[in-house]
């Protein structure tokens, strides 16, 4: 009697298990689609109004139309000179039709809302079409092959400093913690406004110092001219052109950084949890690693996975004082140069890259945070 009770308890156990997950699964694929259906919209809202907006609502395309049509007549004017003459109606005749076939090439002669849909869908599908005014180094008008032509100077400038500075950072600021009012704590306190200045402030302070005064380190560039005909000596020469740019960007951000994260810290070691944990005689490193880290994991995860995507975009005006052969280089001059399909190019990608990283953070939150429910009661 007594086996046959707790075979039925073990099955009903079991058949509530079953139940259970049955339940977290569907409440965990509803999570997934109304996430996803909202990044979907808002990416695709704030790649239209991104168009808008580096259109000028037209604008744009009204600079272009007349530089089309100047180009035009300043180029039939040298034909006509050159053949000797042309009457006034062959030459108006040649201009408007150069001008009407120039026009329809660049879209100018449909309606702006209807351009507008159109580099919508272009935009979506990662079809950037080609520069206006921009070219390659290697002469490529795409926009594609020139934004993958300046990446991997970003991510090698953005990743070696963004990372630097995440664990340097991390790690200070967890040591300051311990020491609360100490003079290293005091210290940190005070210097975190100076993160309010730029980091291209910071780099031109730094150009000033060590390449003009000391002469110890280049002006700027990525490599030397022209550049060392071994792999071991090109290594050393991007390494030293980086060490301006990086600890610019390194030193911008480096004591905001470690105050945000010394605060947190200082936060979650004041908890009752962790006076419990000090009166029942747990070490230091084991309450830091349960009842410190464990809670601020999820700020850390979404600091690291913005950096990460900050990684990509660039740092335009620290590139651009340092001539930093980078994503932050084409995005000055696309914007110099109203070249809407290079500035909406690498705006779309980075709607991408933050919309998928929000997207993954709503799932890692979910298993580092208990906190986090998926919905349901």
């Amino acid at each position: 009697m007594a086996t046959e009770k707790k075979n039925i308890a073990l099955e009903s156990t079991v058949e509530y298990s079953k139940q259970a997950s049955r339940a977290t699964a569907k409440r965990l694929i509803r999570f997934f689609f109304r996430r996803l259906i909202l990044l979907i919209i808002t990416i695709v809202v704030g790649v239209y109004l991104t168009i808008i907006v580096a259109n000028m609502g037209g604008y744009v395309d009204k600079i272009l139309d007349a530089a089309i049509r100047e180009e035009v007549n300043m180029q039939v004017a040298q034909i006509a000179a050159q053949s000797g003459g042309m009457s006034d109606d062959v030459r108006r005749e040649m201009i408007e039709r150069e001008i009407a076939l120039r026009r329809s090439v660049a879209g100018l002669d449909q309606p702006f809302i209807r351009r507008s849909l159109t580099h919508l869908k272009n935009a979506l599908t990662l079809n950037f079409g080609r520069a206006r005014f921009m070219i390659s180094d290697h002469g490529s008008r795409y926009v594609r092959n020139i934004i993958l032509e300046r990446l991997p100077a970003t991510l090698l400038l953005m990743g070696t400093s963004q990372l630097l500075l995440f664990v340097v950072s991390l790690f200070l600021a967890l040591a300051v913690s311990r020491h609360y009012g100490s003079f290293w704590d005091k210290l940190i306190v005070a210097l975190s406004p100076t993160s309010s200045i730029p980091p291209w402030f910071y780099g031109i302070f730094l150009i000033l110092i060590f390449a003009a005064w000391l002469k110890i380190l280049p002006f700027g560039g990525m490599v030397d001219a022209p550049p060392p005909p071994t792999k071991i000596g090109y290594f050393l020469s991007v390494l030293k052109h980086m060490i301006l740019p990086a600890f610019s960007l390194f030193i911008s951000s480096f004591m905001i950084n470690t105050y945000s994260w010394r605060t947190f810290f200082l936060i979650y070691s004041s908890e009752d949890y962790v006076d419990m944990a000090k009166a029942k005689g747990l070490g230091s490193r084991a309450i830091e690693r349960r009842y410190i880290l464990r809670p601020t994991m999820p700020s850390i995860i979404t600091s690291f996975a913005l950096m990460l995507v900050g990684i990509w975009t660039g740092a335009t005006l620290t590139e651009t004082v340092f001539l930093w052969p980078g994503l932050g280089t084409i995005i000055y001059e696309a914007v110099s140069r109203y070249d809407t399909a290079v500035i909406v190019g690498t705006t779309i990608i980075q709607a991408y890259l933050l919309g998928i990283t929000v997207f993954l953070l709503d799932f890692l939150y979910a298993i580092v945070d208990p906190r986090v429910k998926l919905g349901g009661k």
